[in-house]
């Protein structure tokens, strides 16, 4: 629809027209933006058009007022009555004349004869009525424009503005104009000095103009000196102040002096909120990490403190209610991100009373899928996150780096958190710098892991339920008395507002949030991380015989080796893999600590592997000496070449023979020093000792053998 004094602006250029009269089939309006001007008729569907195909847009009325004559002087007043009654009496009874072009000229002449004015006046005035929104006020005079409020000076000779006080001689300087010349040197020295990481002051650099352009130069002992002119010839602090003012540009100020970062995360406008992104609970959900400032002592020995721990929490954007926490020692990491996760999901009811604290569900009703998760870059860009997306249908907006007020809500329930803990437990950081002869605060730990997370369970649940400070709360909350607590907010938006509440299983969202890799099946089952699984569904369908050395995904857990999962039906459903006997060792151990064995023999063989190769060269030079002496052994021996067929025929005699030698020297003797001297024979009817007369004659077949080879070999007969 079109109206009567609408004010539109068309799209292309910055023409603004305003709607001032409405005929049938015609619509009659005027530039807002000339000196003058006078109707102009247009067609009303050509209008209607053009605005739905947004060639013209409808603007808020830039000549709407909102004040009283009290804002006025009294001159303003008088020519504004005046006018105005001019208008009533000469211009708006023939309105109909005024509109159409035919016959206007002659009726604006007539009325300026009435007047005793020239028709230019007439035209002004009912081109003000018409441009400035057909009202009294319409017929303001433009005092607000005179001085030239805002606009440059035209210069002369004399110096413009007010004259300098006294100088410190005691002279009335009279100082100098700043023409375009100096402004250029303003902003050179705004760019090249303001404008930087150093952080100089408007004085520092008011002071660098003046050394480089309104000073002297002079060596004094080789070093060079400024000598800056008298103050009549230079530009004052104020004046480059003012034009510093005029040619400031805050935005770009601060990002060339701080950072982007900075400005977006300290300055930029906050014109929105956080809940204006949702409808409701489940839309949005925000997770951050952060490390608790708290020591914690270890659950074996309280006497071993192991450091801070880390702190994710995950929160519902339109409640404000917390709907996963992670207290422990991984990360900030994926890890500690798929342990908030895994709790958003959770019995909060079973969860709470790990740690002996006993609720109702009412009191932590959360255990849901959201629509979106908000989280940072770091933890949230890898495969696992790519099944949230896939597999759960859950986006993800990553934040940018350095810009924790997007994830405002969490980041300042932490800043919450950390101050109880300050307050109330021991092994707290007190100061973040301890001064001489402070006690060291690491040595009052107190806490366990246990312990401390129940200590954060306790503050989440009294969050859920505590009031929140400036709450954006809406009309319908207000009509049904909704106290703004967490709580309250989160079954309030279930009844009224629904929100993308989802529940799923929660082994489906482990396998979902573990990490992923690739794993080959071979003979001997199915080889992840150089350890052998099997699965009874493998076996059943003969994977090792018919998928040997195919390559499979497979889910795991790094710090549970002992089982891996086969992902299927897009995630929805698994098949358990278990260690086999050959890898059983590594059943308790992390996978770093298995990665970490490895890597430890990889290196240990890499280094052995150089000794290995110098072994193994003497070893083959070892046996080309062995083999070189045994070929020159046997050239001795050939004196009687024998033929191929009688060499052949003795194989297996000359075996015997040199087993019958192999036995002497192979054979065992226990006693080989009594055995070695000559035995003594006693007559057992005399009781003498008997002469050994001689050698006894051999009738060992050795010996035959022996020398029968011998003569062969020599050409002896016997």
């Amino acid at each position: 629809m079109i109206y009567i004094n609408q004010v539109l602006q068309c799209v292309k250029g910055s023409k603004r027209i305003r709607v001032i009269e409405i005929e049938e089939e015609y619509v009659f309006v005027v530039n807002i933006d000339a000196k003058t001007s006078m109707p102009k008729k247009e067609l009303y569907t050509a209008l209607q058009t053009e605005l739905i195909q947004k060639e013209l847009l409808v603007i808020t009325d830039p000549y709407a007022r909102v004040g009283s004559d009290e804002d006025l002087t009294t001159t303003q007043i008088q020519k504004r009555e005046k006018d105005w009654k001019l208008i009533q009496e000469y211009c708006l009874p023939h309105l109909e004349f005024l509109l159409q072009k035919h016959g206007r000229e002659s009726k604006i002449k007539e009325i300026a004869d009435q007047l005793g004015v020239t028709p230019t006046k007439v035209k002004k005035l009912v081109s003000r009525y018409w441009q400035r929104g057909m009202n009294k006020n319409a017929m303001l005079p433009d005092y607000m424009n005179s001085g030239g409020r805002g606009k440059t000076k035209n210069l002369t000779n004399e110096k413009i503005g007010r004259p300098r006080r006294i100088t410190v001689n005691g002279d009335h300087g009279t100082g100098i104009n700043i023409t375009d010349e100096v402004r250029l040197q303003f902003e050179h020295a705004i760019i090249k000095y303001y404008r930087t990481a150093r952080g100089y002051f408007l004085k520092d650099v008011y002071n660098f103009i003046l050394r480089d352009f309104y000073s002297d130069r002079y060596k004094e002992n080789g070093e060079i000196k400024y000598r800056v002119w008298e103050s009549n010839r230079i530009p004052s602090y104020h004046q480059f102040y003012y034009w510093f003012k005029k040619l400031e540009d805050p935005k770009k100020d601060i990002q060339f002096r701080n950072s982007t970062k900075a400005y977006e995360l300290k300055y930029r406008p906050i014109l929105s909120d956080s809940k204006s992104e949702t409808n409701g609970p489940g839309t949005r959900f925000q997770i951050d990490a952060t490390i608790a400032d708290i020591y914690l002592v270890s659950s074996l020995d309280a006497n071993k403190i192991i450091g801070r721990p880390v702190i994710y929490a995950v929160m519902d954007v339109y409640s404000r209610i917390i709907t996963g926490i992670y207290v422990g020692l991984e990360g900030p990491s994926w890890l500690g991100a798929m342990m908030a996760l895994d709790n958003m999901v959770a019995d909060k009811v079973a969860f709470c009373s790990q740690y002996g604290i006993e609720i109702e569900e009412s009191q932590w009703p959360t255990h849901h899928l959201p629509e979106i998760i908000i989280a940072d870059r770091g933890e949230f860009e890898g495969y696992s996150v790519e099944n949230l997306i896939n597999n759960l249908n859950i986006k993800i907006e990553n934040t940018t780096a350095y810009r924790g007020d997007l994830k405002g809500i969490v980041e300042r329930k932490f800043r919450t958190i950390n101050g109880k803990i300050k307050q109330k437990a021991p092994g707290a950081i007190q100061k973040e710098f301890r001064e001489r002869g402070d006690r060291d605060y690491r040595l009052d730990a107190t806490l366990n892991l246990k312990e401390f997370t129940a200590l954060i369970v306790t503050l989440v649940i009294h969050h859920n339920h505590k009031i929140i400070d400036k709450y954006p709360m809406e009309k319908e909350m207000i009509a049904e008395n909704v106290v703004p607590t967490p709580i309250h907010l989160w079954n309030w938006g279930i009844q009224n507002r629904k929100g993308r509440l989802r529940t799923i299983d929660r082994n489906i969202l482990r396998l979902n949030v573990l990490p992923r890799a690739k794993a080959t099946i071979s003979r001997a089952g199915i080889k992840f991380k150089n350890l052998m699984y099997g699965s009874r569904k493998a076996i059943e369908e003969q994977w090792y015989l018919k998928l040997k050395n195919q390559r499979i995904e497979v889910v795991y857990d790094p710090r549970h080796v002992e089982k891996i999962y086969i992902p299927h039906d897009n995630g929805m459903g698994f098949e358990a893999c278990a260690l086999l006997e050959p890898s059983q060792q590594y059943r308790h151990d992390f996978l770093e600590e298995i990665t970490f064995h490895q890597q430890l023999r990889n290196e240990l063989e890499e280094i052995e592997r150089s000794n290995q190769v110098q072994l193994t060269i003497n070893t083959d030079a070892m046996m080309d000496e062995i083999i070189k002496k045994a070929a020159k052994n046997k050239k001795k021996s050939q004196h009687h070449p024998k033929s191929k067929k009688e060499k052949l025929i003795s194989i297996r005699e000359n075996k015997l023979a040199e087993k019958e030698l192999n036995r002497q020297t192979e054979k065992f003797d226990l006693e080989p020093d009594q055995t070695s001297e000559k035995a003594t024979v006693i007559d057992f009817a005399t009781k003498e000792k008997v002469e050994d007369n001689g050698p006894k004659k051999s009738n060992s077949r050795l010996m035959e053998k022996l020398k029968k080879k011998r003569d062969e070999e020599f050409g002896k007969n016997k």
